[in-house]
């Protein structure tokens, strides 16, 4: 395919979403969608690869509809491929660069509603950032989100060398993020995080100290305090119960109840951060995780959302390839 500007056509394939419900009932593949317009300050994709979040089948359900963008929507935050076109005031990025990110700076305040999970996604240069030259567009496609959550959330509480901490679902796409940066970023002393017993040996592997099985054990009855809790599945109920005095306990969940002195956070997303994290992932210190079923090709992106609905995905999942 000719990828240069003016061989860019004005539709596209891209799954869509006119109502809201479960994605296998919502979601259409739309082989006539509207290439989406390219702003000054924004770059126009060909998408390679992207990836799932549990944010985007929860839009669909409808669980954000006052603040959510109209419909109908295309879904995907995470991006990776190639830039095919800039805008007039786009300073650093040019046609060619095989870039990575997630293309909404506020996750649930008006995404933008033309999302990854198409041929072509626009975004800001500022929410892009060089795909670490080690990393292929899959591997790539499956880091923005997760690992800004776990950057954003590990500042905010503000872990620092000679603390522990405590992840919950350490196995999934944040969890697996969090446990490496708290590790080889943020120089926390004890790394402990919670996984059912098959993904025990992936947490070690990935930097955890100490695995906790939570079919067989309550982290909150274990004697042992942390500093940090980390809770990625909304359990901060539990979480208060398990921290040290003057400890900090964020969550992700961005609905539900909180027990003080747990807080939650809404990621803002930004290409300078993945910037900063680039040297961790070319070193290998901080590795994407992608659940042993992998890729799904384009057409089975509904089935997709099915396996990421089951909370049972080890990592990310990501659509590759698109046409």
């Amino acid at each position: 395919m000719d990828n240069t500007a003016s061989s860019i056509p004005s539709k596209m394939k891209a799954w869509v979403y006119s109502e809201h419900g479960k994605p296998v009932d919502v979601l259409k593949l739309d082989s006539n969608y509207d290439v989406p317009q390219l702003k000054e300050d924004q770059v126009l994709i060909k998408v390679v690869a992207a990836a799932l979040n549990p944010v985007d089948f929860k839009r669909m359900l409808g669980m954000f509809v006052h603040s959510d963008s109209p419909l109908p929507s295309v879904p995907g935050y995470d991006v990776a491929g190639v830039v095919l076109k800039v805008g007039s005031q786009v300073r650093t990025l040019k046609e060619g660069d095989e870039v990575y990110g997630n293309i909404n700076e506020k996750g649930l305040d008006r995404p933008k509603r033309s999302g990854t999970l198409a041929e072509y996604t626009v975004a800001e240069e500022n929410l892009l950032a060089l795909k670490p030259k080690n990393l292929g567009f899959i591997e790539a496609a499956a880091i923005p989100l997760a690992i800004g959550t776990a950057y954003e959330g590990l500042q905010k509480t503000a872990l620092s060398p000679g603390k522990s901490i405590l992840v919950l679902g350490g196995a999934g796409g944040v969890g697996t993020m969090v446990i490496q940066l708290a590790k080889h970023v943020f120089g926390a002393s004890k790394v402990a995080a919670t996984s059912s017993s098959a993904k025990l040996e992936l947490l070690k592997s990935l930097g955890a100290d100490l695995a906790i099985d939570y079919t067989k054990d309550n982290f909150e009855d274990l004697p042992e305090k942390f500093d940090v809790i980390y809770d990625a599945i909304g359990q901060s109920e539990r979480a208060v119960k398990a921290i040290k005095e003057g400890g900090k306990v964020v969550t992700i969940e961005p609905v539900g109840e909180l027990a003080e002195p747990a807080f939650r956070f809404i990621l803002t997303s930004s290409g300078a951060m993945l910037e900063t994290l680039n040297a961790f992932l070319e070193n290998g210190k901080v590795k994407p995780v992608i659940d042993p079923r992998g890729t799904f090709a384009f057409s089975q992106t509904p089935q997709a959302f099915s396996y990421l609905e089951t909370g049972r995905v080890t990592g990310k999942l990501v659509i590759h390839p698109i046409p």
